[in-house]
């Protein structure tokens, strides 16, 4: 019996010395093809120093292995977050300026509406070749947005990318989307397989809580989902800590008590 559990045990090992190998091996081809790239070896090379030195100052280890963003539309706003482990809190690294805007305030709910969504993403894909200088796809339409948008037509396609214009996306400047495109890919190589996007309206303080009652006071839809994605906002406001994502069956975030 003690053979065979440590049989057993040996296996374990080796299947999961395996996966991380495997892991590696994927992490290593995903930086040799974005390399391959001159916008982003370019980029690196122009900032991946500046990033050292900011996470550093922060007390954040560099290439980071863990950070979120969280972006709000009224204010034009993005931060990154980085934090050394699963245990300790987020910290802000850096605030960036979204250079435009399409829409209004409010989610996306089919395609064409040029809406920049809101709700809980994560970034899905690296495009080194993108139209937009360097861009990274966010993974909408989430379990949410499928059960809330229209079914037939979401929409998709949604982006963080340069060349400052968009229809629905969250646009930079070509310096700021070389920046940030650099910082994820490396905490992507680094381990962090999925990085948190969250996306809200406003902030979700007095001042935007005012804004809000008093310009959408008829608008029960949205009101009603922007009380569940504040309660996600309040979550990592209380903790800086990011809560698991996690859906209803009628799509709303199922955020626990705190």
């Amino acid at each position: 019996m003690v053979k065979m559990m440590f049989r057993s045990f040996i296996v374990a090992l080796v299947l999961c010395a395996g996966s991380l190998t495997t892991f590696a091996q994927e992490d290593l081809t995903f930086k040799n093809f974005q390399f391959s790239f001159t916008r982003v070896s370019q980029a690196w090379a122009k900032y991946n120093d500046g990033l050292r030195q900011t996470f550093e100052s922060k007390g954040i280890a560099y290439p980071p292995k863990d950070i979120y963003i969280r972006s709000f539309k009224s204010q034009n706003e993005m931060e990154v977050w980085g934090r050394n482990d699963p245990d300790s809190e987020y910290k802000l690294i850096k605030l960036y300026r979204i250079c435009a805007l399409s829409g209004i305030l409010g989610p996306k709910r089919y395609e064409g509406d040029r809406q920049v969504p809101e709700g809980f993403y994560f970034i899905e894909d690296f495009n080194p070749r993108s139209d937009y200088y360097l861009s990274m796809l966010i993974n909408y339409p989430n379990y949410s947005d499928q059960v809330l948008s229209n079914r037939q037509k979401p929409g998709g396609d949604i982006y963080i990318h340069g060349g400052c214009v968009t229809v629905g996306c969250m646009p930079m400047t070509d310096d700021v989307i070389q920046e940030l495109y650099v910082l994820c890919m490396n905490a992507k190589v680094n381990g962090e397989t999925y990085i948190p996007v969250h996306i809200f309206p406003t902030r979700f303080d007095e001042q935007g809580l005012n804004f809000l009652g008093r310009e959408y006071s008829k608008e029960q839809m949205k009101q009603e989902f922007w009380v569940n994605l504040k309660a996600g906002y309040d979550y990592f406001e209380k903790y800086h800590k990011v809560f698991p994502v996690i859906y209803t069956p009628d799509g709303k975030y199922a955020v626990g008590s705190y």
